[in-house]
């Protein structure tokens, strides 16, 4: 039996992030019925398409669903969808977003009848808010996530990746809120699971970096070319003898092999070039030395030696380099799917349990075709195991849990605060030696002594909501007290390089032996297995090598990145996934397993119809530049005053016609030759022109208004710190304040699923570098005050970050 076998998924509206959501229930087993009206999902027309006519898009969203056809017009078809709901376990709704003819249904009504329904509902913005009633497309919600106007060349306009972004992330995060409902273990007493998702608050998972950077440092953030972004540098894609390699440097040590490896000791010596943000006031400096070497040798040549060097960088794939690796299609990354009578392939599940493997590809399902499952037969219930008798009516679903997280920066940190948002207990574990690198990697003296590294606004969104251990683990006695708190935990997380826990006594399998029922997941860049396992990487080598930045520019163009750190928060939201997928059957089962989670694949669902269209055609994917496959007119506009600018996208005929009286051009909306999208675009300089005349004249929030209030979809291109006050983001109080020593009253975002109108509540900010060593030392483990000095005196624990000399000096410690 697969893990979630025995549930039942019903999808009803047609919206990408509910259709991602359901396939990932439908990759570990459910049954799961698309409710699709007489005409098919409209997402089935969506470009790009086969040659055959059929939608990749939709392709990688629905194969191993089942398609139940309802017609609205049908006298019964209210009773139809009741009775197909009432039977499910889990109703993920995304009429909201656009109903495609279903049936009017009482889910309230629905509710009461079926009081252990988990229901979850999408919608662009929320129910409530100045943007509620927007018109949206993927490219609008990013453009006011903070996620396009620090993209592209310098002058403009900004230069965005084609759509497929939010679907995807909106989908893991309604697929966390339903599956952490589902999880077994805690009695509920009768507690109705009712989510609501907002898609523009799911793409701010992206934003919250630069938005976090943006409120410690100031309005410093601005676009400065293809593949650069503050605030280090160089990170980017740049040409080789053969093929693009991406470059990023983030430490002094890795910023001094990069310049060992290409032979610039000047550079390399330079005090002044020592820290990333020195470094970016240098860009032509450095670059006219260092571009010209790397053209001296291939993409390949130069991977090889920075794995010698434990240098970030790596080859920037094509479509066909993702199909031919071996290493994508055996694990599953890369899966075969049918598609009518087409053969293809697509991205699979990123969720890799090694001990409940999801399907690997499967068949997308044609209007109204059943697809059978293995199914006990037997409705979900969500009652006890024997494991817990606890009465919960009221706490969040996560509440008993006890992770252990060995996770630094980003991607690691994201996931478990999302489990500790969920309610989990998270004890995190750094060490003064080597604490999380989000706090700073600069150990110089006036850094370490002003405690600069309490002081990053990055670390405090990251960690909030979890306790914090000091433990070195190179010492014997970290490394024993590390055992004892995993063998009582339910999880265990990590995102080192995959050697690391191993080496130092801490692998799963010496944990598995403490604690059968551990899940431990392993968030290395690359995989357990991969050749390129000890390759050092960031959330920007993830987008740099995922085949994404050679779909995004225009034709003969280079590969061109869309964030600083991609990746990450990819990599986060879908460990996370994992996790909870793992959790479900531990708390069944009672038994534990080991997950590898390869964080590069989990960007390939980003380039997925592009992978399905070149396994069946063979040929290069169009590249748009700011267009669309499908919507014409779609554009990054200019408006009046210094770097401002509006997506705008004509969705439809209906949205064409009201844009095309909008901007003074009634003749238009009425011209029978402009009436489809397709035959527009023969015309589209001399529109987007039109366009451009009419925003210039406006201030870009002005614009949008307009164009809102005319029902076409727009967005202003804001930036990362234009959300710290945007006003629908205010009015749903989605910015919640903590405090913290050392800085204070402080900023938090909240998750994009929320029970109710209000978020959940942050309850602890981040903790400081070992603040809660006794609480947990003493109260966990029982150790008791005299062995808590010794370790201090040992420096096995303790509260303050070590300079460069002193951690010299404790090297000279045996390790373990």
């Amino acid at each position: 039996m697969e893990v979630f076998s025995h549930l039942r998924v019903v999808e009803i509206g047609s919206s990408a992030a509910t259709s991602y959501c359901a396939r990932l229930f439908a990759d570990f087993g459910a049954d799961v019925q698309k409710v699709e009206p007489s005409s098919g999902d409209p997402l089935r027309a969506s470009a790009p398409l086969t040659p055959s006519g059929q939608s990749a898009w939709f392709a990688f969203l629905n194969f191993n669903k089942s398609s139940l056809i309802i017609d609205v017009t049908d006298p019964d078809a209210v009773a139809q969808l009741t009775a197909v709901i009432e039977n499910c376990d889990i109703l993920i709704d995304g009429r909201d977003i656009d109903p495609a003819e279903c049936p009017s249904i009482d889910i309230a009504a629905i509710r009461l009848k079926c009081p252990g329904l988990i229901y979850l509902e999408a919608s662009w913005f929320g129910r409530e808010g100045p943007y509620a009633g927007f018109a949206a497309t993927d490219s609008t919600i990013r453009a006011l996530a903070g996620l396009i106007k620090l993209a592209g060349p310098a002058e403009g306009p900004p230069l965005h990746a084609p759509d497929f972004q939010t679907g995807i992330l909106a989908g893991l995060w309604g697929f966390i809120a339903a599956a952490a409902s589902t999880v077994p273990g805690i009695r509920r007493g009768g507690r109705r699971w009712s989510w609501s998702l907002s898609v523009f608050e799911s793409s701010l998972a992206l934003s919250e970096y630069q938005m976090f950077e943006a409120y410690e440092h100031g309005d410093v953030m601005r676009r400065i070319g293809i593949n650069r972004f503050w605030p280090n540098f160089p990170i980017g894609i740049y040409k080789t003898k053969e093929g693009w390699l991406g470059v990023t440097t983030i430490t002094p040590a890795q910023w001094r092999a990069f310049c060992d490896m290409l032979g610039l000791s000047k550079l390399r010596d330079d005090p002044s070039l020592l820290m990333g943000a020195d470094r970016l006031q240098h860009v032509q400096r450095i670059e006219r030395q260092f571009i010209p070497r790397l053209k001296t040798r291939t993409a390949r040549e130069w991977f090889a030696e920075g794995l010698k060097r434990k240098i970030p960088i790596v080859p920037v794939p094509e479509m066909s380099d993702l199909l031919q690796d071996a290493e994508k299609s055996e694990p599953g990354a890369i899966v075969p799917v049918l598609i009518g009578e087409e053969e293809g392939q697509t991205a699979g599940s990123m969720q890799r349990l090694t001990l409940t493997p999801p399907r690997r590809g499967g068949k997308v399902p044609a209007p109204g075709e059943q697809q059978s499952v293995a199914h006990m037969g037997r409705r979900f219930t969500g009652t006890a195991s024997s494991s817990s008798d606890r009465i919960d009516v009221g706490g969040p679903p996560l509440e008993g849990i006890r992770v252990v997280d060995f996770s630094m920066g980003w991607a690691g940190p994201l996931c478990t605060r999302t489990l500790a948002d969920l309610g989990a207990e998270v004890i995190k574990i750094e060490a003064i030696q080597y604490p999380d690198w989000w706090r700073g990697v600069d150990r110089r003296p006036a850094y370490i002594e002003d405690r600069m590294y309490e002081k990053r606004a990055r670390f405090c969104m990251a960690n909030r909501n979890k306790r914090g251990v000091t433990l070195d683990l190179t010492r014997r006695q970290g490394v024993a007290l590390a055992k004892r708190l995993a063998a009582g935990a339910d999880i265990v997380v990590d995102n080192y390089s995959v050697d690391v826990l191993p080496r130092l006594g801490l692998g799963y399998d010496v944990l598995r032996t403490l604690n059968p029922r551990l899940i431990m997941m392993s968030m290395s860049a690359f995989g357990t297995n991969s050749t390129s396992r000890a390759c050092r990487a960031y959330g920007s080598t993830l987008e740099q090598g995922s085949g994404l930045p050679s779909l995004v520019g225009k034709t003969g163009g280079p590969p061109v990145m869309s964030h600083i750190a991609f990746g990450d928060a990819v990599g986060g939201l879908n460990g996370c996934a994992a996790v909870l997928v793992a959790l479900f059957h531990a708390r069944t089962t009672g038994r534990g397993q080991f997950i590898d989670l390869a964080q590069i694949e989990c960007m390939l669902p980003f380039a997925a119809p592009w992978i399905t269209l070149h396994s069946i055609d063979s040929a290069p994917p169009v590249k748009h530049g700011n267009r669309h496959p499908q919507f014409v007119p779609h554009g990054c506009f200019r408006c009046a005053g210094e770097d401002n600018w509006v997506i705008v996208a004509a969705a439809d005929q209906d949205m064409w016609q009201r844009l095309a009286r909008l901007i003074g051009r009634p003749d238009w909306a009425k011209d029978a030759s402009l009436k489809t999208a397709e035959a527009r675009r023969d015309s589209e300089d001399l529109i987007e022109q039109a366009i451009e005349a009419w925003t210039i004249t406006r201030d870009a929030d002005q614009a949008m208004s307009e164009l809102q209030a005319a029902r076409i979809a727009a967005g202003v291109a804001r930036l990362p710190i234009d959300l710290l006050s945007d006003r629908h983001l205010r009015s749903r109080g989605y910015l919640q304040e903590a405090e913290r020593a050392f800085i204070g009253r402080h900023p938090q975002p909240s998750m994009p699923i929320r029970e109710g109108e209000r978020p959940n509540a942050i309850r602890t900010a981040a903790p400081t570098l070992g603040q809660h060593n006794r609480e947990i030392l003493t109260g966990l483990l029982g150790l008791s005050d005299t062995e808590i000095a010794h370790l201090a005196r040992d420096g096995i624990i303790g509260t303050v970050m070590l300079s460069e000399d002193e951690l010299t000096r404790t090297k000279k410690v045996s390790p373990v």
